[in-house]
């Protein structure tokens, strides 16, 4: 592995294609492809012209994201983004030999002749997926007794107004729950929340930004993660991957870029659409059941190995390409 700064800058890739010639061929090139990790503001169509013009390598690519939604009644310059994240997509995905996607609606913006042959590969947890049980009891003590639910996220738009909304009567209906809110952001929610429920101030509790090892302690320390979604659950959340790798109960909802087996794997309890009312009354249900909480946490970490692992990712990335049907799982 070998680390470059300003990797994608055009000085960047003048050294990085010295780099790349001097090494032996054959040479596949894996691109790992979300617009806004390419920096000049998801915008960097150098780049993508110059991965499409390697035409002595294999180029393969990991659609993790492909484009940014476009509106007509979006600001000016979110249209212009929109536009030039596809123009960057026709350039990388006219060139690669082999394509992935982490949720099967990516290859509905593909080329055709790539679409048929995009292979469907999950995105598996970036955490650790282990934790030692010492280290999950430090933390219950740390926060203390009684029923503890859990949400892990950003905290964004999409998101917070279907989580306030589900969470507010559900601490309100017994003032021993406590709600632990991790991740980037959270913090600054709970300030906002609580100025509208100062009433809630002794059940919410946040950690913000913490190192890996500490971020999954605390995930497997909630007795119920509560995870709902503007889009719907997908195998590209990886906040949802975190949590069945460590065999957590989840509580999530569907929407436009759910994948059909999430009805069928049995691996979190799922409300259909994005009514914050359903998903309150889906995790009262829940909570009232433990015997079922800790059978679904035993199904999730069972799912978890068998179809999202890295392990099932590497297996995909060294098999040999399927050569027919629409996305493979």
């Amino acid at each position: 592995m070998h680390r470059a700064p300003g990797l994608f800058t055009p000085r960047g890739l003048v050294g990085l294609t010295r780099r790349l010639n001097r090494c032996r061929r054959p040479r596949r090139l894996l691109l790992q492809y979300v617009p806004h990790a390419f920096g000049l503001k998801a915008m960097n169509v150098p780049f993508c012209a110059w991965f499409a013009a390697r035409h002595q390598d294999e180029r393969w690519v990991f659609f993790h994201e492909v484009v940014y939604p476009w509106s007509p009644a979006d600001p000016l310059r979110h249209q212009l983004l929109a536009g030039t994240t596809r123009v960057m997509l026709r350039l990388v995905a006219g060139a690669a030999d082999r394509a992935f996607v982490s949720i099967p609606a990516w290859a509905e913006h593909l080329p055709v002749p790539l679409r048929r042959h995009a292979e469907w590969r999950p995105v598996p947890s970036n955490f650790p997926t282990a934790v030692a049980p010492e280290a999950v009891a430090r933390v219950r003590a740390e926060l203390g007794e009684g029923l503890l639910l859990g949400h892990f996220g950003t905290y964004g738009a999409a998101t917070s107004g279907l989580l306030e909304r589900a969470l507010v009567p559900l601490l309100r209906a017994d003032s021993r729950r406590r709600m632990l809110l991790l991740g980037r952001g959270s913090e600054s929610w709970k300030r906002g929340l609580l100025q509208q429920h100062p009433e809630l101030s002794r059940q919410l509790l946040s950690r913000d930004s913490l190192e890996p090892d500490a971020l999954v302690a605390h995930l497997a320390a909630c007795d119920l993660l509560v995870q709902p979604y503007g889009d719907g659950v997908s195998a590209r959340r990886g906040t949802v991957m975190a949590s069945l790798a460590l065999g957590r109960p989840l509580i999530t909802n569907t929407g436009h870029l759910t994948e059909p087996l999430w009805r069928g794997l049995g691996a979190v309890a799922l409300v259909e659409g994005t009514d914050s009312s359903a998903l309150a009354e889906a995790t009262e249900r829940l909570l009232a059941r433990p015997e079922e909480r800790t059978a679904l946490g035993a199904r999730a970490a069972e799912v978890y190995r068998e179809r999202f692992s890295l392990e099932r990712t590497l297996e995909a990335l060294l098999s040999p390409s399927p050569t027919s049907g629409g996305p493979h799982a």
